[in-house]
């Protein structure tokens, strides 16, 4: 863990930034009221588009096929995306996991995305599911964050740089197995219980430590 010094140092510099990663929170969490079906496959299909490229190109790109979106072709959309997103191919991400989705679920994901009772089986869901492309566990937990679910950790490079930088975890590469990332989770989550913060609180800080903003 942090020794004490650094943990006064994030206090602090939770406290300069706390309206602003609460008020970020609270829009998530006015998001899971409000979010139906269209709204979670437009945010499971911005978390397959941010990886990689950031969530500025990620919106974009989400504003250019929003009306291709339930029902283009893998043709269309990629037309779409080409001027705005470095790997337009990802439209085949899109295109295999929207039709799986609606082969499997009716494209009814307001009632998918409530029907797990336990967090850590969700998460999976998205990001172990074959049938889900383009989607980890990062980027399942971005998905679910988005949609008002709590309690996941985002480990984007920017973040476990910021764990690194503490000295909480040994390397500032992004964890490349499940097992791994549950590991630091758990370190993530006893820093923000010695904080007196949530995890997600926490994500937020050390996110903005790396890149001065607020994500989204």
């Amino acid at each position: 863990m942090v020794d004490k010094e650094t943990l006064e140092e994030l206090k602090k510099l939770y406290e300069a930034k706390k309206d602003s990663i609460r008020a970020q929170l609270d829009e998530f969490d006015k998001a899971r009221a409000r979010a139906d079906d269209v709204k979670i496959l437009e945010e499971l299909t911005f978390c397959i588009l941010t990886s990689a490229v950031g969530p500025k190109v990620g919106l974009k790109s989400i504003d250019a096929i929003r009306d291709v979106l339930r029902d283009g072709s893998e043709e269309e959309i990629y037309a779409a995306l080409e001027d705005v997103h470095k790997y337009p191919e990802r439209s085949n991400y899109i295109v295999h996991t929207r039709e799986y989705l609606r082969r499997e679920y009716s494209l009814k994901l307001r009632e998918l995305v409530d029907s797990f009772k336990d967090r850590q089986e969700r998460r999976d869901f998205f990001a172990l599911n074959k049938n889900i492309k383009g989607l980890g566990l990062m980027q399942a937990s971005h998905f679910l964050r988005n949609i008002g679910f709590t309690g996941y950790a985002i480990l984007d490079r920017n973040v476990v740089k910021s764990l690194n930088s503490l000295g909480l975890i040994d390397s500032p590469k992004p964890p490349s197995s499940k097992k791994k990332y549950i590991e630091i989770e758990e370190k993530m989550n006893e820093l923000a219980t010695e904080l007196g913060i949530g995890i997600d609180e926490l994500d937020m800080l050390l996110w903005s430590m790396r890149t001065g903003r607020i994500p989204v």
